[in-house]
């Protein structure tokens, strides 16, 4: 078990590591769509990229969601086959998003023999994300277009 102090320093660690084996500039949160974002996460068990989408208002998150899976067939076919969709996701806050997501497990943020792995999937899986978006944004990001 690692003090909370080590366990910080051990992410940090993987995060620096992560930027020095893949340094580039991902998409992320510069999606140019209030609260719709892609987002790498990792713990001691799982590591997972996603597409979030947290709008509060209901109906634009409910427009966005349904516009991606519209999306679906191709998003599986042409980019990533293994992606998860999460129409009503719970955070442990209880803030509900969507999600739509592709996740590995058997590895940890804690084991360094694990971060390759995680690297090599991280960015394979996002840039395949972004791939998909910069094919559709324009339509994801029309409103006036419905699903």
């Amino acid at each position: 078990m690692y003090s909370k102090e080590e366990a910080q320093k051990i992410k940090k660690d993987f995060w620096i590591a992560f930027a020095q084996k893949y340094p580039r500039k991902w998409l992320l949160y510069n999606t140019k769509i209030k609260d719709f974002s892609f987002k790498f996460d990792v713990d001691n068990k799982n590591a997972e990229v996603s597409l979030v989408i947290e709008n509060k208002e209901d109906e634009l998150r409910r427009i966005y969601f349904e516009k991606i899976v519209s999306l679906k067939t191709i998003l599986l076919e042409d980019y990533l086959p293994e992606a998860l969709f999460y129409e009503n996701f719970y955070l442990p806050t209880g803030k509900i998003i969507n999600k739509i997501s592709c996740s590995i497990s058997n590895i940890s943020v804690n084991n360094q023999a694990t971060w390759d792995i995680v690297f090599d999937f991280f960015a394979e899986k996002m840039t395949q994300f972004e791939l998909f978006f910069y094919e559709y944004e324009d339509y994801i990001r029309d409103l006036e277009i419905n699903t």
